[in-house]
């Protein structure tokens, strides 16, 4: 989950502060002296994770754009200059602008803003842009909600008091409100210092940047892992008392399948694995140039040869994710009680793959043609080979028992037109009684079926009322069978309409009355 920060570089920024032992100290100072902590962390436990540094005033600039490199980071953020005032909407927009050109909109972001609370004044201020929100055209919107998944972190250089002596904290709230409300707010607790920013960002760093360790296990094999970014709680809203599920941190590989037969299956989210050395705090990388997620750039010699050293360890992880690759399958994982997702190898170049695992909607279904993911067994245990001799079949997709609403003919009365048709079309089947009784039938208890799940009772007497009107004006030349057939399907559909019926029962179908009348072209008897 790539990170953009954005860095206040307005004028009140500058504003001093007093602390002890230094004649010259401004907020500024704090905002880098709390970015830098947050780089500290992200190079030592993140350092796959792309990060960008925006800077803004009434315009904005890109000082930096995504790397792995934060030595390049913090450069940048040194030698940050100040400029004029305020203006957040712009800078947002530039921040929507980076993340689309760079990752699209379907790659989650992180956004950190670094600002001392003073929003600006007259146009182009906050408060001014959120007045407004209601009254843009399209093409000018408000940048909130990002286009893309988001997480919005304000990091106020100010504390609660200041803040709420104005309406600064109200308008940072409304922001967090109008990214959908995926953001926190936080600001310094007690003196402007720096144990106070460190506190601050020790809050960000906990919540949003802390590593989720786990252990991935398969059989007796077992591998240390970190999973980026960390996996969110989940909740099902169907719950009368939903509870957040979190993912456990033992993973249990349950399976193998190929990558046919997982086709490409709807997931919650997707994280990176790493496999790690818990003695050194290293990451584990394969050697010969596959590597698995080392992906840090710029290493020193005394790194890279520590990494080449960690490499010739052996691992579980590394072992997985070699054989995903090379045999084109992949791991289904327990991640909780009724829980699963899927460990896989995921190339981001020619030379590089990474060990992925993403997650699926929780249940014990989670993809209906693999059916119940507790069914499941080793192709071993069947009697006969389900991909045959020669992998020329596979035993997925598992056909349901009962047929799908989707598999059949739906019918749906948006307009009047619709539904005229659908009576037209029995109408027209009754006058050609007794040639049509199937056909007539089946049209009439495919309109019964729809009125009985829309409750459109009205539709069955009126529609019984136009069958007995058919039948009046028969001519003298019809034959017996039809008079009889149209006051049998006219009862029925008034017996359906009064609801207490068991001839108003959903899976009831009206069947053709039992004649038997001479000639050709009567009624089969039934």
């Amino acid at each position: 989950m790539p990170t953009v920060v954005l860095m206040d570089s307005s004028l009140s920024m500058t504003r001093p502060v007093s602390v002890e032992g230094s004649e010259e100290f401004q907020r500024k100072n704090l905002a880098v002296h709390g970015l830098t902590m947050l780089f500290e962390h992200m190079a030592t436990n993140y350092r796959l994770e792309f990060t960008s540094l925006v800077a803004f005033s009434s315009l904005w600039e890109l000082m930096v754009p995504f790397t792995r490199d934060y030595n390049t980071l913090q450069e940048a953020l040194n030698n940050l200059e100040d400029y004029d005032k305020t203006c957040l909407e712009a800078a947002l927009q530039g921040v929507s602008n980076v993340v689309q050109q760079e990752w699209g909109t379907s790659c989650p972001c992180q956004v950190v803003l670094v600002t001392d609370g003073a929003l600006g004044i007259g146009r182009g201020s906050l408060r001014h842009s959120l007045q407004t929100v209601k009254q843009r055209v399209e093409d000018k919107k408000f940048p909130l909600p990002f286009p893309f998944p988001s997480k919005f972190y304000v990091m106020c250089i100010a504390n609660a008091e200041e803040l709420q002596a104005t309406d600064s904290m109200d308008n940072l709230e409304q922001l967090i409100n109008l990214n959908d409300g995926e953001g926190q707010i936080y600001n310094m607790e007690g003196p402007l210092c720096l144990k106070s920013v460190q506190s601050m960002f020790g809050k960000l760093i906990d919540q949003a940047y802390s590593p989720f360790h786990a252990v991935l296990r398969c059989g007796n094999l077992a591998s240390d892992v970190q999973v980026f970014p960390r996996p969110e709680p989940v909740t099902i809203d169907e719950e009368v008392d939903p509870m957040p599920r979190t993912v456990e941190t033992d993973l249990e590989i349950i399976g193998f399948i190929e990558i046919g037969d997982i086709s490409s299956p709807p997931v919650l989210s997707r994280h990176l694995v790493l496999p790690i050395a818990v003695n050194k705090g290293m990451f584990f990388g394969l050697t010969e140039g596959d590597e698995i997620g080392t992906g840090a750039t710029d290493e020193t010699e005394e790194e890279t040869s520590t990494n080449q050293m960690a490499g010739k360890s052996p691992n579980f992880c590394v072992l997985l994710h070699g054989s995903l690759k090379v045999e084109g399958m992949v791991a289904l994982v327990q991640l909780g009680p009724d829980w699963f997702g899927m460990l896989y190898s995921q190339a981001d170049s020619k030379k590089k793959s990474n060990l992925m695992m993403s997650l699926f909607e929780l249940g014990s279904e989670p993809l209906p043609w693999l059916g119940r993911i507790s069914q499941l067994g080793p192709a071993s245990d069947a009697a006969e080979n389900p991909y045959g001799e020669d992998d020329s079949k596979s035993p997925f997709p598992i056909q349901p028992k009962n047929k799908r609403s989707y598999a059949q003919n739906v019918t749906v009365w948006i307009k009047a037109s619709g539904l005229q048709t659908d009576v037209q079309k029995i109408l027209r089947n009754a006058r050609k009684l007794p040639e049509k009784t199937q056909t007539f039938y089946k049209e009439l208890n495919r309109l019964r079926k729809s009125a009985l799940a829309f409750g459109f009772w009205e539709l069955l007497k009126s529609m019984a009322e136009l069958l007995e009107r058919e039948c009046t004006l028969l001519p003298d030349s019809a034959h017996p069978d039809a008079a009889f057939q149209l006051s049998h399907a006219a009862q029925q559909l008034k017996l359906a309409s009064s609801g207490d019926s068991k001839y108003a029962a959903y899976e009831h179908n009206i069947t053709p009355m039992i004649t038997d009348f001479s000639g050709g072209g009567g009624a089969d008897r039934i």
